[in-house]
């Protein structure tokens, strides 16, 4: 992508994040990575009339192939950590998410928006107010509710004991102290209690695997009791998940995560072709996707901080709150979450 529209997508971001004069903005990176993104915010943050450094930690070396959350190279930089507080916002270009060291930057209430995704796709699912109005929606809804039932025509059927944990909202923008968000994203969810998610989970063909960023070729089963995987069971895909959750050897990695639906009718479920060597947002993020996760919850505030983490963007389920339907077989069935073209 052409840097000055790079540039220019950079300061409709910031100013959706209501960056104004006097601000610190801080761009966080690391070796060679996205420095062309670096450039971007900076000058878009100057042209605000913020005040703006880029912080660049050195390349880290990657453990065994596998992409473990909540591990960053600020965990042995105390220093960086209190200069990153001392900022209104932080532009996040090497994924701090369920770091503690991101949680401290949001206490100290700066601002954090990851984005690193490939430009194309950032253009393309460029957040907007109205798509924020429908999320926040959703997440009302979701906030209120106790108990979550998802089924589908695969053999799905689990529960969740939902309201101990806070529902969180993704829009691809941040305005407010101590919010973080990731650009690009447009959905909700929140985590069953720890001992509070029982049933069995299927996972159909077309449903997608993240981090492998593949789709699933073959029907996966888990069986899932008081919050913990017990069984995971199929061909090729069920035993590549199995031996990529063994190989952290943290059984932790087994309880269940967070749980939540997208709402981006622009988001593709054929993205992992158009967009290699992101980490699979658009999936995320398609309209009607059942998100479901395993391994860490501390980014909600629980006490799994396992690094083994599986996003499984789910399609075709039905979801009900409190037997109240949310989606069924895959579409959103609640009005003010539809994109206005959809409302009838």
């Amino acid at each position: 992508m052409d840097q000055s529209i790079l540039n220019q997508m950079c300061r409709a971001q910031l100013e959706l994040s209501g960056v104004r004069e006097g601000e610190l903005v801080v761009v966080l990176s690391r070796g060679h990575e996205r420095l062309d993104y670096a450039d971007a915010f900076l000058n878009a943050a100057q042209g605000l009339g913020a005040k703006t450094y880029h912080l660049r930690l050195p390349m880290a070396a990657a453990r065994g192939g596998q992409w473990t959350v909540g591990v960053t190279p600020l965990a042995e930089n105390p220093e960086a950590v209190d200069a990153l507080k001392k900022a209104d916002m932080v532009v996040d270009l090497i994924f701090l998410l369920f770091s503690k060291e991101q949680m401290a930057i949001q206490a100290a209430g700066t601002r954090v928006l990851t984005a690193i995704e490939p430009a194309p796709l950032l253009a393309r699912l460029f957040p907007t107010k109205e798509l924020r109005e429908r999320v926040e929606v959703g997440a009302e809804i979701l906030s209120k509710a106790r108990v979550m039932r998802i089924t589908s025509r695969h053999g799905t059927d689990i529960t969740y004991k939902i309201g101990k944990y806070p529902t969180i909202s993704e829009y691809g923008y941040t305005d407010q102290p101590g919010r973080w968000d990731h650009w690009p994203a447009a959905f909700v969810f929140t985590g069953g209690a720890d001992d509070g998610v029982d049933g069995q989970l299927v996972l159909a063909p077309g449903d997608v695997l993240l981090p492998f960023n593949t789709y699933v070729t073959s029907p996966v089963t888990y069986t899932i009791e008081k919050g913990v995987i017990q069984d995971i069971r199929g061909q090729l895909d069920a035993e590549l998940i199995r031996s990529y959750m063994d190989s952290f050897g943290d059984p932790r990695g087994y309880g269940v995560s967070h749980i939540g639906w997208g709402l981006d009718e622009r988001a593709q479920w054929h993205g992992l072709t158009s967009f290699p060597g992101g980490i699979g947002m658009e999936l995320r993020s398609f309209f009607g996707n059942v998100l479901f996760s395993s391994g860490p919850n501390s980014e909600l505030g629980g006490p799994n901080d396992t690094p083994c983490h599986l996003d499984i963007p789910m399609r075709g389920c039905s979801l009900f709150l409190d037997d109240e339907p949310i989606l069924i077989d895959g579409d959103v069935v609640v009005k003010d979450m539809l994109p206005a073209s959809r409302r009838r």
